[in-house]
């Protein structure tokens, strides 16, 4: 346990320093601990890539974004490890449709915008919705709630020069 530890802690202090970024490094030992999850070197990698990395990657978009600095790291590892940390509540794991799942850092209730234009999934914090806080539904016992809406983002919307449909105001 000690050597994996010191492991853990020597390629924490590499990485932190590469990137500049040595709180979200401790924070991702953290997250993992909180939630019952070993740390491993390709854990603690994977993890700090979710939490500084606001896109929704998929398994390739983590796998692409650590394997120039992990040249052992595997796509099966990193598909294992997300869905790890989905199961541990780490992460959140969304899936859009049967051929895309992408990964959140951010386990907080919140509500996402995936648009069908140029696949990028977006946020949204403002939604208010009983849902997403929902602890049962009837007599069943709630685990996981995903909301998400599917449209046309603004950028897309701007490309194509349609008109805005919501106000300003309204955007999140």
């Amino acid at each position: 346990k000690l050597q994996i530890f010191f492991v853990c802690l020597r390629y924490c202090c590499i990485f932190a320093s590469e990137d500049n970024n040595n709180m979200n490094s401790k924070e991702a030992i953290a997250r993992l601990s909180e939630c019952g999850v070993k740390p491993s070197v390709q854990r603690i990698a994977i993890m700090h890539y979710l939490l500084t990395h606001y896109t929704h990657p998929t398994v390739d978009d983590v796998y692409r974004g650590l394997c120039g600095k992990m040249p052992t790291l595997s796509r099966t590892t990193v598909y294992n490890t997300l869905r790890l940390l989905s199961e541990h509540n780490a992460a959140q794991m969304i899936t859009i449709d049967e051929h895309r799942v992408c990964y959140d850092g951010n386990v907080n209730a919140h509500a996402h915008f995936y648009c069908k234009q140029c696949r990028k999934v977006y946020d949204i914090f403002d939604e208010v919705s009983p849902l997403l806080s929902c602890k049962t539904v009837g007599i069943h016992s709630v685990d996981d709630v995903q909301l998400y809406y599917k449209g046309i983002c603004c950028e897309c919307m701007k490309e194509k020069k349609l008109p805005p449909i919501c106000s300003s105001k309204e955007r999140w």
